[in-house]
């Protein structure tokens, strides 16, 4: 993987999942609405000062978010973190750089 370059996507993993299990809450919270369905199902990793992965997510009903989360260097001890997110989103739509 070169740094600062997306990866290919690929399917979600168990830690894809922790991840987006981790940040659900921070969604919730800026879109005022519960997920009863939260499924990773793919993936890509970005590598700059840390990790910014990029998960789509199953939130029931054909429906699809995806998420922008920053995973930081072990060192600083921080919490992951919902960068950003896009909503009304499709099972077809492709998980690119936002």
């Amino acid at each position: 993987m070169m740094c600062g370059a997306p990866s290919a996507t690929q399917p979600a993993t168990a830690e894809t999942q922790e991840i987006a299990d981790e940040v659900k809450s921070q969604l919730e919270e800026k879109e005022n609405q519960k997920f009863s369905v939260f499924k990773a199902i793919s993936f890509r990793r970005q590598v700059v000062a840390g990790i910014n992965f990029f998960i789509k997510v199953d939130v029931g009903d054909d429906k699809f978010v995806h998420l922008r989360v920053f995973k930081a260097l072990p060192h600083e001890n921080k919490p992951l973190t919902l960068s950003s997110y896009q909503t009304n989103k499709e099972q077809h739509d492709e998980l690119s750089f936002f």
